[in-house]
C-alpha cells in the first residue's frame, strides 16, 4: 500500500538540497548554505553523503584566488528524488 522513502532523501537537509539542485544547473556552497540555513558544517556532511550515492556531483574549483565548491544534480539523483516524490504520494492518496 506504502511505498517505501528513500532514507537517504527523507533527511530534511538532503532533501532540500536535492529539491534545490532540481530546479537549477548548479549552485555552489554558499547559495546551498544561504537557501537551507545550515551550518557550513553540517552542509558539507550532507553533500558528501549525497555525492557517494550518486545523486549529486561535486566540483571543487576556484573562482579568482578563492576555491569554489560547484554542486549539479545527476540523472541518478534526479531519477531518486522524482521516485521519492512518487513515494510521498503514497502516503498523501
Amino acid at each position: 500500500m506504502f511505498k517505501p522513502l528513500n532514507p537517504l532523501l527523507h533527511s530534511e537537509l538532503r532533501l532540500a538540497v536535492v529539491s534545490l539542485l532540481m530546479s537549477v544547473e548548479e549552485a555552489d556552497f554558499p547559495y546551498i548554505k544561504e537557501q537551507t540555513k545550515a551550518t557550513s558544517g553540517n552542509l558539507s556532511v550532507q553533500i558528501d553523503k549525497l555525492e557517494k550515492a550518486g545523486y549529486i556531483s561535486v566540483e571543487k574549483t576556484f573562482r579568482g584566488k578563492r576555491p569554489a565548491t560547484i554542486c549539479r544534480i545527476t540523472p541518478q539523483g534526479q531519477t531518486a528524488f522524482e521516485e521519492y516524490v512518487e513515494a510521498l504520494k503514497s502516503y498523501i492518496k
